[in-house]
């Protein structure tokens, strides 16, 4: 399934959240759809966990 479905799909699902649920309904949706797609990229081997954590330090300064 190409990239462009998939979004077509999720704007679809934003849409009837935000239709027939309301705006909270559509921020929750948008929500736990960002939290499924990093939990399905860090499945999938794409993102590693200490990218999250990674402290900001460069050359060894604090």
């Amino acid at each position: 399934m190409s990239m462009a479905v998939v979004g077509m799909i999720a704007g679809m699902a934003l849409a009837f959240a935000g239709y027939f649920g309301g705006f909270g309904a559509f921020l929750l949706v948008a929500a736990l759809g960002a939290i499924g797609f990093v939990a399905g990229r860090f499945l999938d081997g794409d993102v590693d966990p200490g990218e999250f954590f990674r402290s900001r330090e460069r050359d060894g300064r604090r």
